[in-house]
């Protein structure tokens, strides 16, 4: 489908149409007309970050841009590319796969792409995935890791048996059986804390947990001194920032300028800026207009 967005674009209607009950687009009028764009997020800082920085992209080229944060969970996004009340919304590769096909554990990010441009629904499709990821990680602690002499989950997995996870509740069904097979890791305990979010963190801080699973954009992971376990095995899928878009909703030049953000874009970029954000209290759109004004 990505190949096939530029040849799409010319002369493309969107399709009327309104979210059933419970969606949280719904309060909307429907689809965008007239060439309007919406420009989605889910409901975390960073992806409306992103959200800001397609939006003031597309806006540097004389789009009329409208961005809709917070608008739910992976559902309700494809719902909204799928009816037209949303445009285009910043992804995350392998999370997105997921949600339309298997994702094996080794799959190379190159893959992962490849895949997703065969699995997703005709009417959506991708553009250039950034190098930039947010993607799982196991961390420890910097103590932990000195005095097991940890920097892989290869070190870490005859370690496991000895060891209590805090991770979300849902890790246990996904992730275990796949890290006993690729690291011979069987924790002695998986506790249930929140989705890489401050419960996880507090719990890791205070040695109630001696593992936890962060995401790699997270500042706490910097302001905590905590050290990220590599994973040659990729037991976790990459997780590039990619465009997901309406098919033929875009014309070929904006497309193009959002290839130029992404080639831009790098992990370490993500980070810097998330921290502005959760740790100096920046405004996101500050913080994307900024970033777009320096390519």
């Amino acid at each position: 489908m990505r190949r096939e967005l530029a040849a799409l674009a010319v002369g493309a209607v969107l399709v009327t149409g309104a979210c059933g009950g419970g969606d949280p687009l719904s309060d909307e009028s429907g689809p965008a007309e007239d060439g309007r764009i919406v420009v989605g997020s889910a409901d975390f800082a960073e992806n409306q970050l992103l959200m800001e920085m397609y939006a003031e992209v597309l806006r540097e080229g004389g789009a009329e841009v409208t961005t809709r944060p917070g608008v739910g969970n992976r559902e309700f996004i494809v719902d909204g590319l799928q009816d037209g009340s949303l445009t285009i919304v910043p992804e995350y590769s392998g999370n997105l796969l997921h949600h339309f096909a298997q994702v094996e554990p080794g799959t190379s990010p190159e893959e992962i792409v490849d895949l997703l441009d065969e699995s997703l629904p005709e009417e959506l499709g991708i553009l250039a995935p950034a190098e930039a990821e947010n993607s799982d990680v196991l961390v420890v602690t910097e103590e932990t890791a000195d005095r097991l002499d940890l920097t892989s989950l290869a070190d870490l997995g005859p370690r496991c048996g000895d060891l209590v996870l805090g991770a979300a509740g849902e890790w246990a069904e996904r992730w275990a059986e796949p890290i006993a097979e690729l690291y011979d890791c069987s924790f002695a305990e998986i506790r249930t804390t929140d989705a890489g979010g401050p419960i996880t963190v507090d719990e890791l801080a205070a040695g109630n947990v001696d593992v936890a699973n962060l995401f790699t954009t997270m500042s706490a992971i910097e302001e905590n001194d905590f050290v990220e376990l590599a994973d040659p095995e990729r037991l976790y899928p990459a997780q590039q920032v990619v465009p997901l878009v309406r098919a033929g909703a875009l014309s070929e030049e904006q497309q193009a300028a959002l290839d130029e953000l992404s080639a831009a874009l790098t992990t370490e970029d993500l980070k810097e800026m998330v921290r502005r954000i959760e740790v100096d209290r920046e405004n996101y759109a500050d913080v994307a207009q900024e970033f777009v004004a320096g390519l």
